[in-house]
């Protein structure tokens, strides 16, 4: 019952789930995902730490960057069926689409100022 509720709850928020939504299309740093949602850092941290810790996302150091991956569901039955399932909601949802179409053209050295 715990996993599932941490679960739940880390795709109650819509922000989490627009952050895996872009996940879903694309690897993504803290920089990229505070600046096509324009929230604080700090607060793109936590929600990435509430989907880590529901077995959504994982982390991977590589170089400079910190790049968050949409999990497989390895660690949660419960977050490899609501992984899949997210796979084909929301695509067309205003917020979501607006977001995907801005995709292509982040670019996380120019946000970051390290070009």
């Amino acid at each position: 019952m715990q996993e599932f509720t941490k679960v739940m709850k880390a795709l109650s928020d819509p922000n989490r789930v627009k952050m895996l939504k872009m996940l879903q299309y694309r690897v993504a740093c803290v920089c990229e995902l505070q600046a096509v949602l324009d929230i604080a850092q700090p607060t793109v941290s936590k929600h990435l730490k509430i989907l880590e810790d529901a077995g959504l996302v994982y982390h991977r150091k590589e170089g400079l960057w910190v790049n968050y991956y949409l999990s497989t569901g390895e660690k949660s039955a419960y977050a490899a069926t609501m992984l899949g399932n997210l796979r084909h909601w929301l695509d067309h949802a205003t917020e979501v689409s607006t977001i995907l179409a801005h995709l292509p053209s982040i670019d996380r050295a120019c946000i970051c100022n390290r070009k």
